[in-house]
């Protein structure tokens, strides 16, 4: 007589109405990853992210009371951002890599369609001499963040689909350069030189990691930067500020025009020191550094937080840019690669060129420092490129199968078949 063996039974477990287990399991299927590089980079966007609050609560809070007569009124729209972008992170992060690919062309499109809207009387209007903006209602926005985003992922996608053609510079010319031009070329109508800038090294940075030829690559760096220039030569006030930068911003002059904010900037770092003022002890941000929640933030930091600060910021972003390189080193699919480069070169590139503007290393260009700068539109903007990237790395590749073992016998026939063919 036979028994058949009988599988043991699980402890059941009673959760009240068994709700809870249901729900932890949908949160695991919805966040959870396989890869350490995943939680890398996640990790240190949160962080950026929190840190960013509190440094546009403290930078902000002076100028927000004067303004509205709240001290927290920038900080909470930031933070009311902060809770949208996130959120849309998690989701683009669950998207497969056939989405990106997929709707690449119509991303493309409706950025551009978004950036043309800033021309129309009554809809665009105009900031600080960019007119880059937006208003619907009550609501603002600025519509070139997305069309960074739209350029990573179609930029991806036609070199990849062209990849055995990018030799040739005329396929790297169609359809890259009509449409990154058009791209680009509305955000120069609206003076937007920073935004430019960057798109610009988003696009060079693409072609790059698809292996286009150094050579089309230079040349198109000459052609792009003669037309900068020629671009910059038409506006007196952007020549005057670029001539006070070269010149050091040592006359008196230009420290009351040209050189008044990055003079500011100067002197809200030299005060910090090596340990800062203290958390919300600045005195520049009591209106006398422009945009001190914005593009010169990290002059704040510097001030309050001091050298172990700003140094921090930096150590920050290098991990940052080390999560990239580690998913472009473990990804398969070159679109994935290409993808996370264009993403890497617009967040941390933006960064160290944010920060080379505080320092006068470049002339003030107008870009935020990514997820730390107040902005709706740019934070919205970075955490979704950031999430298509960590869709790419939620699992981990696929492993390669090994090759099958050879046997001795096998060893044997191949030594005596390369025995035949010498004596041959």
């Amino acid at each position: 007589m036979t028994t058949r063996a009988t599988r043991p039974q699980r402890p059941e477990h009673h959760h009240g109405d068994g709700r809870a287990p249901a729900a932890l399991v949908v949160v695991k299927r919805v966040f959870g990853a396989e890869t350490g590089n995943y939680f890398l980079l996640l990790g240190t966007t949160l962080f950026l992210v929190i840190f960013g609050l509190i440094m546009v609560l403290s930078s902000s809070s002076v100028e927000s009371n004067s303004q509205t007569g709240n001290f927290f009124s920038s900080f909470l729209r930031q933070g009311s951002f902060a809770l949208i972008g996130i959120p849309l992170m998690l989701i683009a992060a669950r998207a497969p890599i056939a989405f990106w690919k997929k709707w690449s062309w119509a991303a493309i499109a409706l950025g551009i369609g978004l950036q043309l809207l800033v021309f129309v009387p009554g809809l665009g209007y105009e900031t600080g001499g960019n007119r880059n903006w937006i208003r619907i209602g009550g609501f603002s926005a600025q519509p070139s963040e997305m069309v960074k985003l739209a350029l990573v992922v179609w930029l991806a996608w036609i070199v990849t689909a062209k990849s055995n053609l990018l030799s040739d510079w005329k396929h790297v010319f169609v359809p890259i350069a009509p449409v990154a031009g058009v791209a680009i070329g509305f955000v120069l109508l609206g003076n937007d030189l920073g935004t430019a800038v960057i798109m610009l090294g988003i696009v060079l940075g693409a072609l790059f990691y698809a292996g286009v030829r150094l050579r089309i690559i230079f040349t198109a760096i000459v052609v792009v930067a003669a037309v900068g220039i020629s671009f910059t030569s038409l506006s007196s006030n952007r020549m005057q500020r670029i001539q006070a930068w070269a010149s050091g911003c040592t006359s008196d002059k230009d420290f009351v025009n040209s050189c008044f904010q990055t003079v500011h900037g100067w002197w809200a770092l030299a005060s910090g020191g090596i340990f800062g003022s203290g958390l919300g002890g600045s005195r520049a941000k009591w209106n006398w550094l422009p945009e001190a929640d914005n593009d010169f933030i990290f002059a704040i930091i510097g001030d309050e937080l001091g050298l172990i600060g700003a140094i921090v910021v930096l150590v920050l972003l290098v991990i940052l840019a080390i999560a990239f390189v580690r998913i472009i080193r473990a990804s398969t699919d070159p679109y994935a690669k290409i993808v996370t480069s264009g993403v890497m070169i617009w967040i941390v590139g933006q960064a160290f060129v944010n920060i080379a503007v505080v320092l006068g290393v470049l002339p003030v260009l107008g870009v935020p420092l990514p997820l730390i700068s107040a902005g709706g539109s740019a934070l919205i903007a970075s955490l979704l490129g950031i999430g298509v990237v960590l869709s790419f790395a939620r699992h981990a590749p696929e492993a390669v199968e090994p090759a099958p073992q050879q046997t001795p016998q096998d060893r044997s026939r191949l030594a005596s078949s390369e025995r035949s063919r010498s004596a041959r």
